[in-house]
């Protein structure tokens, strides 16, 4: 469980490797000091800040954001090094406008590497400050332990770096002011979002640290070029490759990013992490922030030409002396021209970025392993289970409009957060109107062929959309740290079902009728329970030995039918207090067909991460909103590779008991 501290508690930390967690209610600069044992440091080079983020065992973020996160490794700190202060300040175009007490309170989590919660803090208290030093790793007597500091600053940055007793206090202050306002500058404005887009909690950014949030736009300001007077650079700010360089520039309009080098070649792995899985994981998601903010970036510039175009058109009309003739005509060709000429030039950057993200994807998706993977790919063919789970699990493929052949890797991080949601309704198949759902009917198979699917092709794709994430969770984990319930009260379920039966990854067949559904909901609830009772009071060995302490994934099928209320609220119990103890829950249903209930279930439906089994728009990338279309991971049409690798890890489970 999370040790919850108040300001001067500390606690033991049970790991030398972990991650600083930090969010807050608008932008904020996050830095690392290394002290000695009175807190004093050594110089510059003991402060890890946005314009030198990388320091021996510590890397911060770049730049100012709203969520950052801090990698640790504290068996890589020097010997001298006794204490690690987290920093934490308000950038000088919002600390010259008010402190940390006009928004909400900053907070700070240390976590493992893996996501386990290890301590949190929340800065409450703060006014007029703009820089905190909000906790501190210490060694005392050989050990490390976290404690809540939150001594704030009005004098900002260069009060708490002098405090600490760093005489270039001022000059070091400038120099992250100044590589902060840098970054600042690169960021891409964030268009308004699509209105039934959501957020995918899919993955965290890179371990330096997520990208600036996207100020919101001014409604008040005039129209003016979306870039500004500014060049912008939407490359992801923690990777090495660079664009080619930019074409000739195009008479007047927003500057496209120019790049001193030419375009490197890719290689599978190059970004930050502790792993090769960690380091491809980054860079698989810093492909997908390169791609948001370049389509950002060609979208805001045809916007502002087609704005622009539309203002010339009226000033060629405005005086009806000049509506009709020669001079009318040409005006109108000119504004035409000049608006082609801005599109061409935005086109051909975007173009640009997309051959090298292209090029990057070939290298990586080869290089990816199998819980990254998609199905078609040969790593499956010689798959065993693992020693211990991987950090994420592929869940699908993202793309975006402009560009259908580029497909992101949807990855979520394990353990799960949140349970998962597969769409079965009418509704999930938007994808008619998309111009890549060709490539939906290829994968999909021949259901799609002729058209648009009816309700029971939808609940078919949607039941082998669960199964095939199931299979997968089930290969990402050790044999016998994972383990498959079905609820099918309907029995309809049985054919789909029959890779994970006929294969021994269902232990036992889905217990029919309502009176299945209680057994099966009581007998989780009651390991949910148990294993809150042990971790609570750190009292694992006390479990009663029927209790199976494996992760659970509880697939609902045809949710709400054979449900009463009791069982509803059972199953909304599960998704608010299950996953933190290895319970979770992947619901396949239609949306519509429990509205019966009303809005009792809507916060169950709001808990979960909705997933479709056909293409569909319904996902938003945390930097500029794009709604992203989401495709499920699906083995290809008649490949048997779901059911060879849950046969394989049946035949380990036998040996693994020896």
């Amino acid at each position: 469980m999370t040790a919850e501290l108040v300001r001067g508690q500390n606690h033991p930390l049970d790991r030398t490797r972990v991650e600083i967690r930090i969010s807050a209610g608008g932008p904020v600069m996050a830095g690392v000091t290394l002290g000695d044992d009175q807190g004093r440091l050594s110089g510059t080079d003991a402060v890890a800040h946005p314009g030198a983020p990388c320091r021996t065992g510590v890397e911060v973020p770049r730049q100012a954001a709203s969520e950052h996160r801090i990698a640790v490794d504290l068996d890589a700190v020097a010997d001298t090094v006794h204490r690690v202060s987290v920093l934490l300040a308000l950038p000088a175009t919002v600390s010259s406008l008010t402190g940390f007490g006009a928004a909400a309170a900053p907070r700070v989590a240390v976590t493992g590497l893996d996501g386990t919660p290890l301590a949190g803090y929340s800065i409450t208290g703060l006014g007029a400050e703009t820089a905190v030093v909000a906790v501190e790793l210490y060694r005392r007597q050989g050990a490390w332990k976290v404690r809540a500091v939150g001594q704030g600053y009005a004098d900002g940055l260069a009060a708490m770096l002098r405090d600490q007793g760093l005489p270039q206090a001022a000059e070091l202050a400038a120099e992250i002011e100044e590589a902060v306002g840098l970054g600042r500058a690169r960021a891409v404005p964030s268009p308004v979002a699509a209105g039934r887009a959501e957020q995918p909690t899919a993955a965290p950014p890179v371990p330096e640290g997520p990208a600036p949030a996207s100020p919101a736009p001014d409604a008040s300001a005039p129209s003016a070029p979306a870039h500004g007077g500014d060049r912008v650079d939407y490359r992801h700010p923690r990777r090495r490759t660079a664009p080619a360089p930019a074409p000739a520039a195009a008479p007047e309009g927003p500057k496209i990013p120019e790049a001193p080098d030419g375009p490197q070649t890719p290689v599978a792995g190059d970004a930050a992490g502790w792993s090769m899985d960690e380091r491809l994981y980054n860079q698989v998601w810093g492909m997908f922030e390169d791609l948001a903010r370049s389509v950002a970036a060609y979208r805001s510039a045809c916007s502002f030409a087609e704005s622009r175009l539309e203002q010339e058109l009226d000033q060629a009309l405005a005086d009806p002396r000049n509506r009709l003739g020669s001079a009318a005509a040409a005006a109108r060709a000119a504004a035409r021209d000049r608006h082609a000429a801005l599109v061409t030039q935005a086109r051909a950057a975007l173009d640009r970025d997309l051959t090298q993200l292209t090029a990057e994807s070939e290298v990586v998706e080869p290089a990816l392993p199998p819980a990254f993977a998609r199905w078609d790919s040969p790593v499956w063919q010689g798959h065993h289970a693992p020693q211990e789970p991987p950090m994420a699990v592929r869940l699908g493929d993202l793309h975006l409009p402009e560009v259908l052949d580029l497909r992101i890797p949807m990855l979520v991080r394990l353990p799960l957060e949140r349970g998962l949601w597969i769409d079965s309704g009418p509704s999930s198949y938007a994808w008619q109107a998309d111009p890549g759902r060709e490539f939906g009917r290829r994968e999909l198979g021949s259901a799609l062929t002729e058209g648009p699917p009816d309700e029971a092709v939808l609940g078919r794709l949607a039941l082998d959309t669960a199964v095939a994430v199931a299979a997968r969770l089930l290969a990402a984990h050790p044999v016998g740290d994972f383990a498959l319930q079905v609820i099918d009260p309907g029995g309809t379920a049985a054919p789909a079902l029959a890779p994970l039966l006929e294969t021994g990854a269902l232990r036992e067949p889905p217990a029919p009728g309502a009176q299945g559904v209680a057994r099966t909901l009581e007998a989780l609830i009651r390991r949910v329970d148990l294993v809150q009772m042990a971790v609570r009071n750190r009292a694992a060995d006390s479990l009663p030995p029927d209790v199976d302490t494996a992760q659970q994934l509880l697939i609902v099928h045809d949710f709400p039918h054979g449900f009463d209320d009791r069982a509803v609220n059972q199953l909304r119990y599960l998704a608010d207090e299950g996953p933190a103890v290895g319970v979770h829950l992947l619901i396949v249903a239609d949306r519509a067909q429990s509205q019966e209930y009303g809005p009792v279930l809507d916060p169950l439906w709001r808990s979960l991460l909705r997933l479709t089994p056909v293409p569909d728009a319904h996902l938003a990338d945390p930097w500029v909103g794009h709604a992203w279309t989401y495709e499920p991971a699906l083995a290809p049409q008649g490949s048997p590779i779901v059911r060879q690798v849950l046969s394989r890890l049946a035949q380990a489970r036998p040996a693994e008991r020896h």
